[in-house]
């Protein structure tokens, strides 16, 4: 499908503050949207941080998904459920990430089918549950989950100014050995090396056979840059951070103001007519 000189053969787009609206719903301008851009051969991929149980009402509520990115690029699965791609953290430096957390005072969780599991109860751990539709258990050993349970994905939490201090050095600290990145300002996310979303957006490629210059990728934040930076064109919503508005190749209308559907919408309306 043309349109403004792109050939858009796949959509792919952030979840939380993207696609969603701040009250965590869909419009329905949007899902006639994205039907539309599967009607016209177009391969839709939500791609968000949340854990995939986690992603699933709005999968089920898009309806026409192909592929879903979970836990920042670290899996790919069908809406059914079925795994394509699964990366795990090695129990050693999982257990790194744990004691760097520990020491310095964060609130941690990990994740294992429907339920996240966290170490300190408080109202970080509340408002996750609400946000996320996920049931949350709480764990004190953190560590001793884990090594029961590999996991894709650790989460920490803090003020915005307390993880903006320690992103930098988290990313210094496990250089190599842990991708680390931001989604929301009060969550600094680990995930094992090339666990990515822009890494999982190449493997959807390879999966579904369209060429990474014919992907259109929208995001708000920091976990977003590698999607972005990967595809073919590369959208901001209006709300996102500085820094992604900036490495974007445009900007769309904000989550608010269905910028996704929006940007669609331009695109076909650009479409050359006989």
């Amino acid at each position: 499908m043309t349109g403004g000189g792109f050939d858009l053969r796949a959509v792919a787009f952030d979840l939380d503050d993207t696609l969603l609206r701040d009250d965590l719903t869909i419009s329905a301008e949007t899902v006639e949207t994205l039907r539309e851009a599967a009607a016209r051969g177009i391969h839709v991929i939500p791609a968000s941080g949340r854990a995939f149980d986690s992603m699933l009402p709005f999968v089920r509520r898009i309806g026409c998904a192909e592929l879903c990115i979970a836990c920042n690029g670290a899996e790919i699965r069908r809406p059914d459920g079925t795994m394509l791609l699964c990366r795990r953290f090695p129990e050693e430096t999982a257990l790194r990430i744990v004691d760097m957390g520990s020491r310095c005072g964060l609130y941690m969780q990990t994740y294992e089918g429907e339920s996240f599991y966290y170490n300190k109860e408080g109202e970080f751990a509340w408002a996750y549950a609400a946000s996320s539709m996920l049931r949350g258990e709480l764990t004190p050993d953190l560590a001793g989950f884990i090594r029961r349970h590999p996991t894709p994905k650790i989460l920490m939490m803090d003020t915005p100014a307390r993880i903006a201090e320690l992103l930098p050095r988290f990313r210094d600290e496990l250089e190599g050995v842990a991708m680390v990145t931001c989604s929301k300002p009060h969550f600094l996310e680990c995930n094992p090396p090339m666990a990515d979303k822009g890494s999982a957006l190449r493997g959807c490629a390879e999966l579904l056979g369209f060429p990474m210059e014919g992907a259109a990728a929208f995001g708000d934040s920091l976990n977003d840059l590698a999607m972005l930076r990967a595809a073919g064109r590369s959208v901001a919503v209006a709300n996102a951070r500085s820094e992604v508005i900036t490495a974007c190749d445009e900007v769309t209308g904000s989550n608010m103001e269905d910028g996704v559907a929006r940007w669609l919408r331009r695109l076909w309306e650009e479409e050359p007519h006989d």
